[in-house]
């Protein structure tokens, strides 16, 4: 039973002690276009002769990055870009936030999951579960579309009671469009001038129906289950009306 808090509290601490690590050595302020655009050549030419060495660098500190909720996914995403290009950096970049994510969705719940569901009223036990009746069409709505920060969707998952597998495919799945514009955008490096260029309104727009594509399949659902429940609901009156046989 002492191992429990313990083995939590050794958890906890090593998330909170790599994330006051990364703010206190400063090594988020690195994360920035013109640190990346002035490195670039030195950068690909240590890729060029360690390959192997960079690839799983890279993977690892993208992981770590996003476990660690660190800004400067974009800057990294256009690094991995600039040095694998678009497919394989793609893989890379997808492969690394799933698996950063993973992490904290797994820490998350481990930590704090049990103790929020019993804090949790009526109201929102049910959230939870409307939430986890279509969690991976949600999920994957939430990854398409960025309404809110990536650290946020990365930790509420946590408390509900979707399984590991719908979380991480559907993250997986869900990142690969902004990864690979972003990836892309790497390889034309030296034409960008600021981030906030990055996005434009088309691509915004193309996001928001890919996220509401991925809602129609709920919607379908829902209008099944009010059709069914209003046939049951029309057919009671005359099952009642039947009169008993003699």
């Amino acid at each position: 039973m002492k191992a429990l808090p313990l083995k939590k509290l050794a958890i906890a601490g090593i998330f909170v002690g790599g994330i006051i690590t990364v703010f206190a050595t400063g090594v988020h302020e690195w994360l920035t276009l013109a640190n990346l655009k002035a490195n670039r050549d030195a950068l690909l030419g240590y890729a060029d002769s360690h390959f192997w060495t960079v690839l799983t660098g890279a993977v690892l500190i993208y992981a770590t990055a996003v476990a660690l909720s660190v800004p400067g996914a974009v800057v990294m995403s256009l690094a991995v870009g600039m040095i694998f290009g678009r497919w394989a950096g793609t893989a890379v970049v997808v492969s690394a936030a799933t698996l950063g994510a993973t992490l904290v969705f797994l820490a998350a719940r481990y930590l704090f999951a049990d103790t929020a569901r019993k804090k949790l009223g009526s109201g929102a036990q049910k959230l939870i579960q409307g939430f986890h009746d279509n969690a991976f069409h949600y999920l994957l709505f939430l990854r398409l579309v960025p309404l809110f920060p990536f650290w946020l969707v990365n930790l509420v998952p946590a408390f509900t009671p979707v399984s590991v597998r719908t979380y991480a495919t559907a993250t997986a799945l869900g990142i690969i469009p902004g990864s690979f514009v972003f990836v892309n955008l790497g390889q034309s490096l030296g034409r960008i001038e600021s981030l906030d260029q990055l996005i434009s309104g088309e691509t915004l727009l193309a996001f928001g129906l890919l996220g509401a594509f991925s809602l129609i399949p709920v919607v379908l659902k829902k209008r099944r289950a009010a059709g069914d429940t209003e046939e049951k609901v029309t057919q009671s009156p005359t099952k009642n009306s039947q009169t008993p046989p003699s």
